[in-house]
Formats: C-alpha cells, structure tokens, sequence
C-alpha cells in the first residue's frame, strides 16, 4: 500500500469520525476502525502520546484526560514554509506563550471549527477547560469525547483514542504498560483481555524499561515469551517526572531514547524495531491495513442506516415537516383500512406465537362463551325438593293429575334467564377487544408519534363509537334472552315431550327395581297402579295422604294413636317438606328434569348460535363499516384541524436529530464512495 493512498484511507475515517461526532451518538452503531489506547495513569499512557505527536500539549497530574474519551487525529501535512535563503519562516503570534510554535504546526478542536492552536499550551488548556464545561470541577466523567485534530509534517497519518474506562469498539487496542511492574498486573493488558481475549488485535507498549533493575530486560516479553501478542510489543523511554519539571523538549527525549536503545547491550541489536518512531510508524500501517479491511463493512453499514433513518424521517413529515389537512385524512384512512384488515386477518403481519386481532373475538365466542353457556347445569340451583314444592304450588287448589306443564315452565324460564349474564360478558369481552386493537394501532401507526392531541383525540372519538354501539349490541343480546324466556316452544322437533319422559323415566325405575311376580289371572296385581294404593285395597288400611312428605312421619304416627276424631287445626305460617320424596313425587320430579334438560340445551344451542351473531352485526361489522365516516366527521372540521396538528415537543427535537443524522450519513456515504471495493 502506498503512502499516499495510506494517508487518504485514514483521512477518510478521520472526516468520517468528525461527521459522526458532530451529530452525537445517533450512529454510534456504526464502529469506526481506530486505535484506543489503554493503561493506567502511572503507566506512561499521556507520554507516549506526546512523544507520538511530538509536543507537549496533555494536562499532567489532575487525571483531567481520563475523565473524557480523547480523539487525537493526527495528519501528516509537508511544510508550506520552508526556509528561503538560510532565513527561518515567520512564526505566528502566540502571545509569548510557546516560543517553539512554528506555522506548519498546530491544533484544531471539531468543537470550535475554524480556529488554529499554534500554541500548543494553549491546547492543553482548551482540555481542561472543555472537559469542565461537560463534567464539572468534580471527578465526573463524560462520554462526548473531545476531538482534537493536529496538523504537523513531523507526525504520520494516526488516529488515537485515548479512553476513559473500558469500551468494546472492534479496534487495534494499544495496552501501555510499564515495563518496571510484573506484566501479568498490567492494567492496561487486562482492559485488552476483556475486549480481546486471544490477543489477535492488541500492540502492546512497554515504558519505562530505562528505570528497570540492573541486569533485567524486556527481551523475553518482547520475544512473545510471557504473555504473547499477535501484533507484538513495541519497548519505549518517554520523559521522567524530573524531565517534565525541567522542561526537556519532547525533540531531546527522542534523542535520548534513540541513543538508549542503541547502545544497550540487550536492546543495540534490534534497535531499529525499538523507541517511539518505529511505534509510530507500526501503529500507521496496522490502522491502515486495519481501515482497508473493515471499509467495505463500514460502507454497508452506513446506507443500511441512511435508509433506516430515512425512513423514519419521512414518518415525521420529512425535514421540514409536512402538517396539512391531507395528513387528518391520511391517518383515518390509514387507521380504518389497518383496522378492518386486523380483524378480517388478513394481514402480511400475522404473529407466529400468540392470538391477535379477529382470531382474539373469534376465541371470546368459539371458546369462552361456548364454554360458558355450556357449563351452565339447570339444576345446580334447584334441587329435586324445590322442583317437588313447585310441583305443588303449581297445581293450586286442584292437585294435577298428570305433570303439570306449568312447573315446566317456571323452572325452564328461571333457568334461561340465567343466560343473559354470560351473554352481555360475551359482549363485553368483544369491546374489550376492539379497545385492545385501537391500543395496539395507535402504536403502531407512526404518524401518531408527531401528534399528541390528534393521538388523544382520536382515541376519545373511537372509544365513544365503540361504547355508542354497545348500547344496540346489548340491548339486542339481552333481547334474545327475553325472547327465549317469554315463550317455550315445546313443539320444538328436538325437544322431548312430556310421554317419552315419562316413558324414559318408568323404563328407568323399572330397572331399578326387583321383578314383581306376575298375576295367575288377566287382571293386575294390586298396587300396580295409583302409587300401590289398587282400587281393592282394603280402605281402612293407613294410606299416604297427597301432602304426605309435608308432614313427619313421628307427627302422623301420634296423631294416629289418639282414639276418637281428630280436631282440625289451622295450617302452620310455614308448611315446607319435612320427608323424603315419595315414589309419585320422584315420578314427577324425573320427568320434570328430562323435559327442563332437553329444552335448557335446545335454548343453550341457539344462544350459542345467536349471541356472536347479534354481536357481530351491531358491533364488530357496525364498526368496520361506519367507523370512517365517524372519525371524518368528528375530526376533518377546519376549527379543531390547527389543534390536532400541533406536533410535540419530543417529535420537533427529534427531527432535527434525524435531519442531522442523515445529512452526516449522506456525507460519510460520499467519503467511502471514493473508495471501490475492487481497489481495497
């Protein structure tokens, strides 16, 4: 790879890093290839910087760098002012402040665009001076990294970034580590190993190998011998703290280093691979080769989110927000078409995992009221004794001599009422459904996002709809109720009538019983008929009386006892059954319970039937039909359009986010342009 072609590659990561800066983290998906340098402060980390750059310009003893992440691009730029005539170039006012400034030399912060900082001490305090303005006085650290860009033809073309804590970029990670502590405690190779646990993008530095023990060397590490590194290790002098207080110039540290490796007896023969330049130089080509294999990524990346935020820039109206009637119409027209299709189903965004939309009112009807009408038992509030009283009161002053229909009718008509309740749930449960699919279409509809008032009143037009139609639906399932309990069609082909009942029941009891010896004769054997009481039975003989289970036997046996008439006694305030049913009144009771099960089930089928009917009618169809129009008239009026229009605060800020975001995309889509594929 060229130099130059090297030069312009990391150029463009560098205009990249600048663009995506200036627009904050909205494209932080995107990684740039970088080199992050990690390490302790007492590592040396803010040295070999410096000697990197070759100039003094990093605070010292306040940790203030550590406090913000540190992009430090540095370009390489040939002199524009080279010595004529044995005469030096003019210099640049500085204030006094640097007496070594030179015109080819200086600094640029992405925050204060157009300004130059000859003065490099003057950059050191612009560090200081912004990390306060973003963290404060106090120990507060920030992840807006302050981007600093240094033009110099004594640099080579480098991005570093220098991090406050641990990150997990997909980057050459640079572990400074002083060569004087044990290397397995290195903080800064344990930061690498958490991000980079093989170590195949990891350079490793070692400082400080000039302060080590008389004897000791860093030939071994460097040999990959202790903890090994794919990229390897680079061993570098920097200055000491005596060097920094007595102001020795980064130039003279450099010689310094150069001579030490140099005539060191362990470092002399590979001199040429030790010391700050050759740092530089390797960090140039690693970033380079590094940058050429991961742009075609970073190209794809960047239109996948130039289309991803275009898309959702033209959902808020496009950049400058489009807020005309048309958009009133749009979203009901819009909202009424999604909301019929969500209950018809048919849909290309069908869930795989749950129930949603019609299925959801189609579960409220097949399953849960199914269910729930089915399980209803007729006689799990009326038992045989209460179906015996009724009998009794039914008849009134002439006790039947046959099953009297009207205890039929009682019973059966109290239970069907029973089904009106389920029937109005039913309803409700399909409304609370209709609610649920307005919740999930207001979230989903993305024009609602820019529109608060339109949102909620939109809301409030469609939940009165729905509960104005709920009136109707209810008042027509409660209907069908009345109408099943106000007549009892017992001419119904499915319904059992009163003969096979009272034949099903015989056949039963029958069954139940001993065999009765037939009779020598044609004629049946007394007690055949009348409940055992034969029109030949001895009538002085002590029959049940018709009343009989009203009375306790211990009450008949002592009036029994007591010779001569009996006196007639006033009936009691309360007459209940005090015996057990007697074989005529378990008789009527079976057959009553056949015929109220046979005709219980035929309402039950047709309630099943008619309820989802009558709901689907006047509520479900009412509003796929009619919802339109509704929301057209209550919405589309000139007086309220200016109101429902009035776009939040959150929407406003986030289109000019997005604004923002996408001018920096179809920039960074114009830099990587300029380099095809075929030529990385």
């Amino acid at each position: 790879m060229s130099t130059g072609f090297g030069t312009e590659i990391v150029s463009v990561i560098n205009k990249l890093q600048d663009v995506f800066t200036a627009v904050g983290s909205n494209v932080a998906s995107i990684d740039l290839p970088q080199i992050c340098v990690l390490g302790s402060q007492s590592s040396g980390k803010s040295s070999v910087l410096e000697n990197i750059v070759g100039r003094d310009f990093l605070p010292r003893g306040t940790g203030i760098v550590t406090r913000r992440p540190l992009v430090l691009q540095l370009i390489n730029r040939p002199s524009q002012n080279p010595k004529q005539n044995g005469d030096a170039a003019e210099k640049p006012k500085t204030d006094g402040g640097d007496p070594n400034a030179n015109p080819d030399e200086w600094g640029e912060f992405l925050h204060l665009p157009g300004e130059k900082f000859y003065d490099f001490h003057k950059i050191r305090n612009e560090i200081v001076r912004d990390t306060e303005a973003k963290t404060g006085r106090n120990a507060g650290i920030s992840p807006l990294p302050i981007n600093l860009r240094i033009y110099s033809p004594n640099v080579l073309t480098l991005t570093l970034v220098d991090l406050p804590g641990l990150t997990k970029p997909g980057c050459i990670i640079l572990a400074v580590t002083a060569a004087n502590v044990d290397l397995a405690n290195s903080d800064g190779l344990k930061l690498a190993r958490d991000v980079d646990p093989e170590g195949t993008r990891t350079i490793g530095v070692l400082t400080k190998v000039d302060l080590m023990d008389q004897g000791t060397d860093v030939v071994d590490i460097l040999a990959g011998r202790v903890i090994p590194l794919r990229l390897g290790y680079v061993p570098v002098v920097n200055r000491g703290q005596r060097d920094i207080e007595a102001s020795k110039s980064i130039a003279a540290a450099l010689e310094h280093e150069r001579l030490y490796f140099e005539n060191h007896p362990s470092y002399k023969n590979k001199a040429q691979y030790c010391g700050t330049p050759f740092l530089a130089h390797k960090l140039n080509m690693i970033l380079m080769y590094h940058i050429r294999s991961m742009l075609p990524d970073i190209k794809a990346r960047i239109t996948q989110q130039l289309q991803k935020y275009s898309l959702e820039l033209q959902q808020l109206g496009g950049p400058m927000g489009d807020n005309s009637s048309s958009v009133v119409l749009n979203i009901i027209t819009e909202f009424t078409s999604e909301f019929r299709t969500t209950i018809d189903g048919n849909t290309n965004d069908l869930s795989l995992n749950e129930l949603s939309g019609g299925a959801r009112i189609s579960f409220v009807f097949h399953e849960l009221f199914n269910n729930g009408i089915k399980s209803i038992d007729p006689f799990d509030q009326v038992k045989d004794g209460d179906i015996r009283t009724i009998l009794y009161n039914s008849s009134g002053s002439t006790p039947a001599v046959f099953v009297g229909t009207q205890a039929f009718e009682v019973i059966v008509k109290q239970q069907i009422k029973r089904l009106e309740d389920p029937s109005l749930r039913c309803c409700q449960l399909v409304y609370d459904e209709l609610i649920r699919i307005l919740g999930q279409l207001l979230q989903k509809i993305q024009t609602f996002r820019r529109y608060p008032a339109l949102r909620e009143r939109f809301n409030h037009v469609v939940v009165n709809f729905f509960k104005s139609s709920m009136m109707p639906t209810t008042k027509l399932v409660s209907d069908l109720a009345a109408m099943q309990a106000c007549y009892v069609n017992t001419t119904h082909p499915d319904f059992l009538n009163g003969h096979k009942a009272m034949a099903l029941v015989q056949d039963r009891l029958t069954a139940n019983k001993p065999a009765t010896p037939e009779p020598k004769s044609g004629k049946m054997l007394p007690g055949a008929v009348n409940n055992n009481k034969d029109l030949d039975v001895d009538m002085k003989r002590e029959e049940q009386s018709f009343f009989g289970s009203f009375f306790s036997r211990t009450e008949k046996g002592q009036q029994s006892k007591k010779k001569g008439p009996q006196p007639m006694e006033a009936p009691p305030p309360i007459i209940r059954p005090q015996a057990a049913l007697s074989e005529r009144e378990t008789i009527e009771t079976e057959v009553i319970k056949l015929l109220i099960h046979s005709y219980f089930n035929i309402v039950k089928r047709e309630m099943i039937d008619m309820v989802p009917k009558a709901i689907t009618l006047t509520l479900v169809n009412h509003s796929k039909e009619n919802l339109q129009r509704e929301l057209l008239q209550e919405l589309y009026k000139p007086e309220v359009l200016d109101d429902l229009l009035k776009e939040s605060e959150q929407v406003v800020n986030r289109r000019k986010e997005l604004v923002a975001t996408v001018g920096a995309l179809n920039k960074a889509e114009e830099y990587v342009l300029f380099f095809p594929n075929s030529t990385l």
